[in-house]
């Protein structure tokens, strides 16, 4: 079964709405969206998605559904630079900092637009992974 669309959309709005408070307010907050990938990760539920899943007006099946396997990808390439992210902002490397919360703000700003750039980062691993086990 699939990821209901608003609810990947209502995640990746979560990421941009922090980021970009933490752009303006202060780096900790990208403590959130990374403790929420985690958990993500290690239970394969996002806390975002299951409180968003209670505003859904129609069941899950009548949505355009998202695979959840990319999703779980694309939350590791979220998580990973919204770590990094930090710790560079911790270091006081904040050229480094905001290298990295830009690319998660414009990676989910983008999806949210409609073009997933990890969905295309997964698509050619997985072809190439295929290239390579099968030449």
């Amino acid at each position: 079964m699939g990821i209901p669309k608003p609810l990947v959309q209502t995640n990746q709005l979560f990421i941009v709405m922090t980021v970009l408070l933490s752009m303006f307010l202060s780096f900790w907050i990208l403590l959130i969206p990374f403790f929420i990938g985690v958990i993500t990760l290690l239970t394969k539920k996002n806390p975002i998605m299951l409180i968003g899943k209670k505003f859904l007006k129609k069941p899950s099946k009548k949505y355009i559904l998202e695979d959840p396997a990319q999703q779980l990808f694309n939350q590791w390439i979220a998580t990973i630079c919204l770590g990094l992210s930090f710790l560079f902002f911790f270091l006081e490397s904040v050229v480094l900092g905001y290298v990295f919360s830009i690319m998660v703000l414009l990676a989910a700003g983008i999806a949210l637009l409609g073009f997933c750039i990890g969905c295309t980062i997964r698509y050619r691993y997985l072809m190439w992974k295929h290239k390579r086990f099968n030449v």
